[in-house]
């Protein structure tokens, strides 16, 4: 059985035949470009849902927010006062240290857009405390503090996106969550080019057509050259977001990739 989650509630998904001890558990995050997004959007909902339809235990958290771009006036969102790097990580590794502390069998960190971003630096800030996550779930994810700039036309955002989520837009959104220059350097705020020691094994799904895409590729690229075990899909024809939207092949395409895929053994908490 499942619950559908509120903005802030650490909440868990559960296999149909109620057996949680097969594997180790998800934690899922949402996206949103770190301003908007809550676990109730499909993204998190409906994926932790179809994850759990899967046979895997899933949870899913809210984390504080940042002003929406050119609004610092805004003080609260999601049921919680709004806040810049870290309050987001912190919010993501308490929920991870509850995750971890009903999981024998370990977790995974994951998430997808800006909540993969998170998901990456809250695995280093595990690594850093001493704990040794499962592996981690990437979809469409982001991962340097300044965009890559696409140099195929196959890897950009097409339609509206070309727009949104064109780099110049990407960037500000970065240094919105930032907060300053010295956070936007920060390892925890943007694992991407930084070292990598000891992260754990990652399936990375990118959207074909995504502006995100050439941080994501670069990210793997990254991982794969330290060693880590990465296993990396790029979706044919795809778009970002597509995980909010259930309906589409490529959902349910992400949601085979996550459900087959399992981490090597490994001593973990």
């Amino acid at each position: 059985m499942t619950k559908r989650p509120d903005a802030t509630s650490l909440r868990w998904y559960t296999p149909s035949d109620g057996d949680t001890s097969a594997g180790p558990t998800l934690l899922w995050l949402h996206g949103g470009g770190f301003f908007r997004g809550s676990p109730a959007q499909p993204e998190a909902h409906d994926v932790a849902n179809s994850l759990a339809n899967h046979g895997l235990t899933v949870a899913t958290t809210g984390y504080r927010l940042s002003p929406p771009p050119g609004m610092t006036w805004a003080s609260s969102g999601a049921g919680r006062a709004r806040g810049r790097f870290p309050d987001a990580l912190n919010d993501v590794v308490t929920a991870y240290r509850a995750v971890a502390s009903a999981s024998p069998s370990g977790v995974i960190l994951g998430g997808a857009s800006a909540g993969a971003c998170l998901a990456a630096a809250a695995t280093l800030q595990a690594l850093d405390e001493g704990f040794r996550p499962a592996g981690a779930v990437f979809a469409y994810g982001f991962f340097h503090a300044t965009h890559q700039r696409p140099q195929d036309d196959r890897a950009r955002s097409q339609g509206h996106r070309r727009i949104t989520h064109a780099p110049w837009a990407l960037d500000l959104m970065n240094r919105n969550y930032a907060g300053s220059r010295d956070a936007l350097a920060n390892r925890l705020a943007f694992a991407g080019g930084h070292d990598l020691t000891g992260f754990p094994p990652t399936l990375a799904i990118n959207a074909e057509h995504d502006n995100m895409r050439a941080s994501g590729d670069l990210f793997a690229r990254e991982l794969s050259s330290t060693g880590v075990d990465v296993e990396h899909h790029v979706l044919p024809g795809t778009h970002h977001a597509f995980l909010n939207r259930p309906h589409l092949d490529a959902f349910a395409s992400a949601i085979a990739l996550i459900a087959a895929w399992s981490p090597p053994t490994q001593q973990r908490q």
